[in-house]
């Protein structure tokens, strides 16, 4: 393969993985108003998990 033709194909390959990762970028921006509210509902369901794995305070 002569090298012109390889640089072509890897040109081409690069701008291909440049639209994907656009593309993945913006569809990941439309999804950040969720963010605050994901963050928050694990850190609900973790701090639910250590009170159930609390050890139980035994009276005297």
């Amino acid at each position: 393969m002569h090298a012109e033709t390889h640089l072509a194909q890897h040109q081409l390959r690069a701008a291909d993985l440049r639209a994907e990762a656009d593309a993945h970028r913006l569809a990941t921006e439309a999804r950040q108003p969720y963010a605050l509210r994901t963050r928050l509902g694990w850190t609900l369901v973790e701090v639910g998990l250590r009170l159930a794995a609390a050890k139980p305070v035994l009276a005297h």
